[in-house]
């Protein structure tokens, strides 16, 4: 049960109410409804648990999962078929993290399971993204020893784990090791143009969230389409691209992406670019910004990107360069390799990226798994050699103060820092 529809209720009733509903149903695959005439035809002939049926969709996790976008993205947590915490005084290992809105409870639903099925006993603390990283990073920044951490961490973003002053410093000293046991990675992330795999064998990524370019063309006007990153710095589109600056993890690596890119000037000319940032949500419905205007490109990920309606001014463009990917790390303490093995294990399965990968929207670094992407669909990430060479840390809050002075708008930056 929920307080905002009865699952007997029509799809069009539904998504007419709370356009939400209508995204989390295409990102499960009715890529049908995201034509008008569909949704007002089939959405009014058929309730919602029919059509979950039909695709054979679990109709609890969903409506668990519609109930907290709708709530607006706060975790509730409850004692029904998936929990993100457990806490017990006699556990053998532990998990923390945070994992992708859209696949969070899908894949806690299969850790519950398998905790049950193997009688794991484990403390886990495992968030919505919404939900940010804050309360870990604040034990992280207590921590005293390596004592004090999880056995194993699960999330996006590079603040938590690159930070010197966070888990960077742990990484030094040779407490965290990637377990995989993959001596090769997908090809889409291990080819001549981008290397996924730790050289030094201390991080393992096991998937991505890609960001790209969405296109109003009935905004753009006279200016040519862009297909590059590099066309968004030219002074055309200066007051006309949207970021979500307010979701760090994303951020994050767009600065990061960008810095590779084009250096520090290149993050300056984007800021000189920015309109206002906004949430990916917002900007695949072509929404205003504060000062009532639109922008002509929104930087967004993959998932939300594909969320556009096809016959509508939106165009999802591939960036030439590579869409800049804000990876999904894995990492995992070397002292406790034997005891946190059947996590382990399961964490780097083909079903677990399989349950990640959601149609491609989160692209798999497992090796078992199809990508399904084309040969130009090319990524750009930072790569190693900063990684482990430079502070990122550092790195990130010099790039962070080059964009928000050069765009000179405090309100943003302010939002910025969840």
């Amino acid at each position: 049960m929920n307080r905002y529809f009865e699952l007997s209720e029509k799809v069009y009733d539904i998504t007419e109410r709370y356009p939400q509903v209508l995204d989390l149903l295409i990102s499960k695959g009715f890529d049908n409804l995201r034509n008008e005439t569909m949704r007002k035809t089939l959405g009014k002939a058929i309730s919602l648990d029919q059509a979950l049926k039909m695709r054979k969709i679990d109709i609890a996790l969903f409506e668990a999962e519609a109930a907290e976008i709708l709530d607006g993205g706060e975790l509730s947590l409850s004692d029904g078929l998936v929990k993100a915490e457990l806490h017990s005084d006699t556990a053998q290992m532990s998990i923390e993290g945070v994992l992708p809105c859209p696949v969070k409870l899908q894949l806690l639903e299969k850790i519950e399971k398998l905790i049950e099925d193997e009688k794991i006993d484990i403390n886990m603390d495992l968030q919505s993204a919404s939900l940010g990283l804050d309360p870990i990073i604040e034990k992280v920044r207590k921590s005293r020893s390596a004592d004090d951490l999880a056995d194993i961490y699960i999330s996006a973003g590079f603040n938590l784990f690159f930070d010197k002053d966070l888990i960077g410093k742990y990484m030094e000293q040779g407490v965290f090791a990637d377990q995989s046991g993959w001596e090769h990675i997908n090809p889409d992330f291990e080819n001549a143009s981008i290397d996924l795999r730790d050289p030094l064998k201390r991080y393992s990524i096991i998937g991505v969230v890609p960001a790209v370019m969405v296109v109003n063309t009935a905004v753009l006007g006279d200016r040519p389409m862009p297909s590059r990153w590099e066309d968004l710095l030219a002074p055309e589109f200066r007051n006309s691209i949207s970021l979500p600056v307010r979701d760090l993890d994303m951020f994050n690596a767009l600065m990061l992406g960008w810095y590779k890119l084009f250096g520090f000037d290149g993050i300056r000319k984007l800021g000189e670019n920015l309109l206002e940032g906004m949430h990916p949500a917002q900007m695949v419905k072509g929404a205003k910004s504060a000062q009532g205007t639109q922008p002509a490109v929104s930087i967004a990920p993959w998932f939300f990107a594909q969320m556009a309606k096809e016959s509508g001014p939106l165009k999802t463009v591939w960036p030439e360069e590579g869409a800049i990917v804000s990876p999904i790390f894995l990492i995992t303490k070397a002292s406790v390799r034997e005891r946190i093995k059947p996590v382990v294990d399961f964490l780097y399965s083909k079903d677990v990226a399989e349950t990640i990968y959601v149609d491609g929207k989160f692209p798999s670094t497992n090796p078992a798994l199809d990508n399904r992407l084309t040969s130009d669909q090319k990524f750009v990430w930072i790569g190693w050699d900063v990684i482990h060479h430079e502070d990122v840390g550092k790195l990130l809050r010099d790039a962070e103060a080059a964009f928000f002075n050069q765009s000179n708008r405090t309100i943003l930056k302010i939002g910025a820092r969840r």
